[in-house]
């Protein structure tokens, strides 16, 4: 009733700034005296009854006085400034704060008396929520200029930062207070923006925005579970809270990506923020395993709601650089659950990259370039670490949706494909500069232990290849050829480039084909660990005639000289890798009959040289067994009987040992080739007995991986055998017999409950994941770094491969060492004993001397050499 008698321009001076700051300290201590003494209110306590009911009523009437004064000041016209009521906002602010505040914890306040009060408390709350609204629209009219005074830009800066402390406060007391409160944030910060851009709060709106879109969703998601269980059919009171809490979802999504199109440049320090809203926002959605069980039609439309404003958001954000260095840090510490979501959002970003400018094409694709750089990998290699961190997706498997194609409907498709195509979709639209970096995060992910990752690399290597020119193909060939013939010939890190080069030489031209020979002679037997890796029949017929007169000559030629020169074992690796490229040229479907007489020529003079007993004692033994299994197998039917009955006696007696796992699989391909071998009538009492008992201990092998390999090869024996005594004989258990129907009946097993199965993939995936850790540590330095500094060190021509280092130092005799002294003193032990030993111990003694003669002379092995030629005997 006052403020009429006063002149607009008097109102600060005269009114507001002397009683307003009053106000608030009075209705601060109203609030304090209802909170201490509302614990002993009750209906009996009359005077305290009343008295509380009329502080709540005088805290009513102050809200309403307030109320009065914004509109007074509302009446006033246009405001241009905040001089006539600057004292008001912050007030009014103050005093809405701690109402709504006292109307939120009224239960813990009032307890089970507060139906005493209730109405008192609606009151209150129905006049704050009255109050900000006319507030708010008081602000709204404030038309600053930009010439404005510095004290008019903080009171607009300080009443948007009260409302947003205030967010905190109302959420969950009025869904439409909350989003109004927002809109107004946002609408007041993007109509002031050059004069408060660099006052505001920024960290603190994108932390609130990112909060109550995640809350919001939360309360979706957990809305839409019960609604899942429960089998509530629409319309239903949950479908329509359903249907206004995803309204809040699109709001809070779409306010956010509002404020970051406005706001780029200030955010910054946001960046890792907003990284992490897009992994815990796609970590609730399908294919995430995570992801809460929704119908199909509300995990659509909630998609709707806030996956599409996030990939609106992830347009924004790619231009800027904090944001790829959040994305593409080298020393993420994500949980496994974000792994899939880390990849997805790795594949959007390549899927939107060919339509950004050149500048953002080199922040993605370049990785960093300078010491003082903040550490970021490039984008290629980031596709391909993040596809690796997700081995449970890839087991389960998860599937994505596929892109249509002329006019198919979409359809769902694996992980794998969803990034390769994704990724071979950038590389159609790489410009040269960006090659380098594809090309060395391929060569990465070649050469790292992950199999399914380095399938992945080679699918776009190959990509790459088909969409490039020939020239560039062949150089590819030529590069990975060297790495392969650089790398040793028992190398795990041979798999993955061996069948990179494999999918390669099948794009060659035959002109170029006939460069690869030349580049690479099969006659020069350095050269048979390249192509024993590679499958011929790729090749051009005249090329392929070529490499396969020179691979026989140079294998029967090795094989000559190993034999001249006594058997030494530590020449038994080049037989070996004579002896690998004879295996891929037999694997051409139907190989010459030149070819397969001399592999029957060189498998009959090395099958007497396999020695039971070397086998688990020296690797290089081990591995001419695999290899000669393998090649009995394509030429068994031209084999001698004699020669099938010994490799039988070798496996038999193999058979007890452990950890021989690869001698097994070559065995079992062997034992299936045998099917369709007649066995002369004087040698089936030696060899079936003996092919039923390997059968049979092979089918209740431990190893599920083994027992499987065990199952086809007997399916495939048993289909074409002639001997089916062989069949029976090798099921006299009924376990394996039931194992055997099932298998062939194709009987799939008891279906495994969906959370049973998802843990016993994770367990299995921890074991592989930390066998792949244990490989990479043991590997060749391979890091950003390291490259970088041998880079600058050794210059050299891309065209030539780099010399093999020298063998680094290590401590493995350091151990050896002491076991040696261990020796030592043993045997000056039994020097103090009487003499002469006896006969028992003597035999012991010469076995040991012949061990330790073995060990001394490895490399040229003469009693190794003639424990082998002794084989036959």
């Amino acid at each position: 009733m006052f403020l009429p008698h006063l002149h607009p321009s008097e109102l600060e001076e005269k009114c507001f700034s002397l009683v307003l700051p009053k106000v608030v300290d009075v209705f601060r201590g109203l609030t304090e005296e209802i909170t201490g003494r509302a614990a002993t209110l009750s209906s009996q306590n009359t005077e305290l009854r009343l008295l509380l009911r009329n502080v709540l009523q005088a805290m009513v009437h102050t809200l309403e006085a307030l109320s009065a004064c914004i509109k007074h000041v509302g009446s006033v016209g246009v405001l241009s400034s905040f001089s006539p009521f600057r004292s008001l906002p912050s007030c009014v602010l103050a005093l809405l704060k701690d109402a709504f505040q006292h109307c939120k914890d009224s239960e813990d306040v009032y307890g089970g008396r507060l139906s005493l009060v209730q109405d008192l408390l609606q009151a209150l709350f129905k006049e704050a929520y009255g109050l900000q609204k006319g507030l708010m629209e008081l602000l709204e009219r404030v038309a600053l200029e930009d010439t404005a005074s510095e004290e008019d830009v903080s009171d607009i800066v300080t009443a948007i930062h009260s409302l947003l402390d205030m967010c905190a406060v109302v959420s969950g007391l009025d869904v439409a207070l909350h989003a109004n409160t927002w809109k107004f944030i946002i609408r007041q910060s993007v109509k002031h923006l050059s004069l408060v851009e660099e006052q505001l709060r920024h960290g603190d709106i994108v932390s609130g925005l990112c909060e109550e879109l995640l809350g919001s969703l939360d309360s979706c998601v957990e809305l839409g579970e019960q609604i899942n269980q429960s089998g509530l059919q629409s319309p239903s009171p949950e479908h329509k809270l359903l249907q206004k809490s995803t309204k809040i979802c699109r709001f809070f999504s779409n306010t956010l990506v509002h404020y970051a199109k406005e706001f780029k440049d200030f955010l910054a320090k946001s960046c890792s923020r907003f990284h992490q809203l897009y992994l815990q926002v796609h970590g609730k959605f399908p294919p995430c395993l995570s992801a809460a069980s929704l119908p199909p039609a509300l995990c659509e439309e909630l998609g709707g709601a806030v996956l599409v404003a996030m990939d609106a958001l992830l347009t924004q954000l790619l231009p800027s650089r904090p944001f790829a260095e959040s994305v593409l840090a080298d020393d993420q510490d994500l949980h496994d659950e974000s792994a899939l979501p880390q990849c997805l959002l790795l594949v959007s970003v390549v899927g939107k990259l060919p339509s950004q400018p050149e500048e953002t094409l080199q922040l993605w694709c370049d990785g960093s370039q300078f010491p003082e750089e903040t550490l970021r990998l490039s984008v290629f290699e980031a596709v391909f670490r993040s596809y690796r961190r997700c081995s449970v997706e890839r087991a389960w498997p998860v599937q994505l949706p596929g892109v249509m194609l002329r006019g198919q409907a979409q359809s769902s498709v694996s992980l794998h494909r969803h990034v390769c195509a994704h990724l071979c979709g950038l590389v159609a639209a790489l410009p040269p500069p960006q090659l380098p970096p594809l090309e060395r995060s391929m060569l990465a992910a070649v050469l790292q232990p992950d199999t399914q990752t380095a399938l992945l690399a080679t699918d776009v290597w190959c990509f790459v290849a088909r969409y490039g020119t020939a020239e560039l193909c062949l150089h590819h060939v030529l590069l990975v050829a060297q790495l392969v013939r650089s790398c040793e010939d028992v190398s795990r890190r041979l798999n993955h480039p061996s069948l990179l080069l494999r999918r390669l030489l099948f794009l060659l031209t035959p002109a170029h084909q006939t460069k690869l020979v030349d580049q690479f002679p099969p006659s020069q037997e350095e050269n048979a660990a390249v192509w024993g890796h590679l499958l011929l029949r790729s090749l051009s017929p005249d090329v392929r005639t070529r490499v396969e007169r020179d691979l026989i000559a140079v294998a029967s030629t090795v094989v000559t000289e190993w034999e001249i020169n006594g058997f030494r074992l530590g020449d038994l690796e080049r037989v070996n890798r004579a002896l690998r490229a004879v295996r891929m040229l037999l694997k051409v479907g139907a190989p010459e009959r030149a070819c397969v007489s001399c592999t029957v020529g060189i498998v009959t003079r090395l099958w007497p040289r396999m020695c039971p007993g070397q086998i688990q004692v020296h690797a290089p033994v081990r591995r001419a067994l695999v290899l000669l299994l393998s090649l009995s197998a394509c030429v068994v039917k031209s084999l001698d009987p004699q020669l099938t009955c010994q490799a039988l006696v070798c496996l038999d007696a193999l058979l007890p040992l452990r950890g021989l796992d690869d001698v097994c699989l070559a065995g079992l391909d062997f034992l299936a080739a045998l099917g369709s071998v007649f066995i002369p009538s004087d040698l089936q009492s030696q060899v079936l007995p003996r092919l039923s008992g390997v059968f049979r201990a092979l089918l209740t092998s431990d190893p599920w991986p083994l027992q499987q390999h065990a199952l086809e090869a007997f399916s495939i024996f048993a289909e074409v055998t002639s001997h089916e005594e062989v069949i029976s004989q090798s099921l006299t258990s009924e376990d394996t017999k039931a194992r055997v129907v099932n298998f062939l009946s194709k009987a799939a097993p008891g279906e495994e409950p969906a959370a049973a199965r998802l843990e016993r993939l994770k367990a299995e995936c921890c074991v592989m994941e930390a066998h792949s850790h244990s490989l990479d540590k043991v590997a060749a330095p391979s890091s950003h770094a390291r490259t970088t500094e041998s880079e600058e060190e050794q210059p050299h021509n891309a065209d030539e491969p780099r010399a093999k280092r020298a063998r680094r130092g290590t401590s493995v005799w350091d151990e050896g060492e002491r076991y040696l002294r261990t020796a030592e003193r043993a045997l000056r032990g039994l020097q103090t004993l009487p003499s002469p030993p006896p006969p028992r111990l003597l035999s012991r003694l010469k076995e040991l001397q012949a061990l330790i003669t073995q060990i001394a002379d490895v490399e040229t092995g003469p009693d190794v050499a003639s424990d082998l030629s002794r084989c036959d005997e």
